[in-house]
């Protein structure tokens, strides 16, 4: 089983264009096109019936407490956590994701759900946590919100976009769908995955 994509290649950097913040040219962040990236999938188990797909960033800061502030940075040595960018499921086994299908846009109080494009549903994504306490942000985040890790943290944020076979057409699974919901459902039906890894920062200082 194998995904891949035309937007970028194991291991190298995501575009700007499929992030949630691009770099504004002064060392902060602004708003970029958030588009999805192009997925593509191959060699699928033998009763493959449908796919779940989580991206999510393994090197998010556990305190708050440096991030984004000035003359500070956020210290490599720093715990880190995840944090969900996307859930997708009844994704169909044919075809491919096109890059903008599923999210071309940053949108305030984020996307409606869970319904989505071609039969899917889109889960809640960990933006709907960070913008909790933002009036004019706030909401529940569906699908694919893109990269925008702290514009002065000094390492390198690792997006790993996850594919999974299941054996069923629909996942059984109802209502709100956060990752811990779909992690539990998808137990026990599932018979192969797949993984892809994109880089990106936003400190002018750190490379990728």
């Amino acid at each position: 089983m194998k995904l891949t994509s035309n937007t970028f290649a194991d291991g190298t950097r995501i575009p700007g264009n499929n992030a949630f913040c691009i770099p504004d040219g002064k060392g902060h962040a602004q708003l970029g096109d958030n588009r999805n990236p192009h997925l593509a999938w191959s060699d699928l188990p033998a009763g493959t019936r449908s796919l779940v797909l989580i991206c999510h960033d393994p090197d998010v800061p556990t305190r708050p407490d440096d991030v984004n502030q000035e003359g500070r940075t956020v210290p490599a040595s720093l715990p880190r956590c995840d944090f969900t960018h996307w859930i997708l499921v009844d994704l169909a086994p044919t075809g491919e994701i096109a890059e903008g299908e599923f999210s071309s846009a940053v949108t305030a109080c984020g996307k409606p759900g869970p319904a989505g494009p071609r039969g899917t549903r889109q889960g809640i994504n960990d933006y709907t946590a960070w913008f909790a306490g933002d009036a004019q942000m706030t909401g529940d985040y569906h699908g694919y919100d893109g990269p925008c890790p702290p514009w002065n943290d000094e390492i390198v944020h690792h997006y790993v976009f996850t594919l999974y076979a299941l054996d069923v057409e629909r996942l059984p699974a109802d209502g709100r769908l956060t990752l811990d919901v779909v992690k539990q459902a998808m137990q026990g039906h599932v018979l192969g995955q797949a993984s892809l890894t994109g880089l990106y920062a936003l400190n002018p200082s750190v490379r990728c």
